[in-house]
């Protein structure tokens, strides 16, 4: 009997499993790729903060929190849809790049 109830468990487990994937899976193509920018951003921003830690030269330290900074800014910049500017309008072209 206690295999009636694991089974009926795993049965539950797998369909909630499958309908988290179902309700994730429908972002735009805009989102992901705003969501893989947010992470190479994060994961620059990494790198740079282990970099700082062993960073001697003053110049060199100055640099990276330099950059720690502008991946701060633009890290909000994409949590903050309604402060991006269109890639249109950065160039100043009217087509899509």
């Amino acid at each position: 009997m206690a295999r009636g109830w694991e089974s009926k468990s795993i049965e539950a487990q797998q369909e909630e499993a499958a309908e988290r994937r179902t309700r994730t899976a429908a972002i735009t193509p805009e989102e992901a790729s705003r969501l893989a920018e947010r992470a190479t951003l994060s994961l620059a921003r990494t790198r740079a903060l282990a970099d700082l830690q062993c960073a001697c030269a003053p110049a060199h330290r100055a640099m990276l929190e330099q950059a720690i900074t502008d991946l701060d800014r633009r890290i909000a910049d994409l949590d903050n849809p309604k402060t991006q500017i269109p890639r249109a309008t950065l160039t100043g072209k009217s087509f899509n790049l």
